[in-house]
């Protein structure tokens, strides 16, 4: 039966914020909270202004206080740390804050979910047959306060092009709504679609080339809210296939938050020190458009959150499929890269010559 209160939510946390964005675009204007390209790192050209994530904040809260069956005291210590989250990640917009700020406010946060009832208790053995578990007890804390602080710096480290933060965090909230409804877990299905509105309507002004930057206020909101759903709405379940789902549907973002951890160890730099080595600047390095390399990261999270539905809902074996497709995908990609490198030369070739003859005539 299709709970209509999913449905409103998504559809009032769009309005919000689409509505909102263009007070928030003159407000960051006004104070003076402005992304300049200052560095390689950064893809725009020209000042960009930041705290969208105020936004898409606004349109869940209302969305969530409207719609949700209950704020019971889980949700309601996520809704406190995601406030703080957007009040650093605003401040952080306007005044640039140091990373070990910002590591504060985000144990602080977690802190607060974590006193508020969320925690990860149990480790299923993931595909063991059966339901063996192991009961956390006293590492329930730390496994919960990694999860929150590793998910939210996985959000902030892939909004580094237009519309891909929003998009991957987009995907893959839906899909987690999508997979508590084949896992018939709907607690948290109407926040979770707050979030996909949120992100649908801050889209049309954050794709390239962007109006409004989401900032820290957005993607320290987005990591954060991710992870402490997921852990209510999942990773409590004696069945191994709900701790499995959540890491594969955020495989994007976690797997280039690890790398870029394991990256800065080998070079003998700090973990939280800014670098233009994450998945979407090498795809730009390699000659992928802007727009391409969102698309391309845009469809790996939703192949990736299709074969989390397909696990899910049809088995192990069923889903090796999406594996078929997403390495068909890959090869697409290369044959594309290849072939586009091949026609860019030929036009430049074609232009080179016509410029040689115009200059004879």
């Amino acid at each position: 039966m299709i709970d209509y209160n999913v449905i409103f939510s998504f559809a009032l946390a769009f309005l919000i914020s689409f509505a909102a964005l263009p007070l928030v675009r003159v407000f960051a204007f006004r104070v003076n909270a402005v992304d300049v390209p200052k560095d390689e790192r950064r893809m725009h050209k020209e000042p960009i202004p930041l705290l969208g994530g105020i936004a898409i904040f606004a349109g869940f809260t209302v969305s969530v206080a409207c719609f949700a069956s209950a704020i019971d005291s889980e949700l309601l210590g996520v809704l406190i740390g995601s406030l703080i989250m957007v009040i650093t990640g605003a401040i952080d917009d306007k005044y640039d804050l140091s990373p070990i700020v910002k590591l504060s406010a985000q144990i602080v946060a977690a802190g607060v979910a974590i006193a508020f009832g969320v925690r990860l208790r149990i480790f299923m053995y993931p595909f063991h047959v059966g339901n063996t578990f192991i009961d956390l007890s006293y590492l329930s804390v730390p496994a919960t306060f990694l999860w929150i602080i590793l998910m939210t710096n996985a959000i902030n480290l892939i909004d580094g092009l237009d519309g891909l933060a929003v998009s991957v965090s987009g995907i893959s909230a839906a899909a987690l709504i999508f997979l508590g409804i084949v896992q018939k877990y709907t607690i948290v299905a109407v926040p979770l679609a707050a979030v996909v509105g949120g992100c649908a309507g801050f889209f049309p002004y954050n794709r390239h080339p962007a109006q409004i930057f989401m900032g820290d206020s957005g993607a320290l909101f987005l990591g954060y809210i991710l992870s402490t759903l997921s852990v209510i709405g999942f990773f409590r379940f004696y069945s191994p296939i709900t701790y499995v789902v959540p890491v594969i549907v955020l495989g994007v973002p976690i797997f280039d938050t690890s790398f870029a951890i394991i990256r800065r160890i080998i070079n003998h730099k700090g973990i939280m020190t800014a670098d233009r080595d994450h998945l979407h600047h090498r795809l730009i390095d390699m000659g992928f458009k802007h727009r391409e390399v969102v698309t391309i990261l845009a469809m790996l999270s939703a192949m990736l959150s299709m074969f989390a539905i397909v696990m899910a809902s049809r088995g192990i074996k069923r889903s090796l499929v999406i594996l078929v497709f997403m390495a068909v995908f890959a090869v697409s990609i290369r044959i594309y890269k290849k072939n586009k490198s091949v026609s860019d030369e030929y036009m430049e070739e074609l232009e080179s010559s016509e410029n040689e003859e115009d200059n004879k005539e």
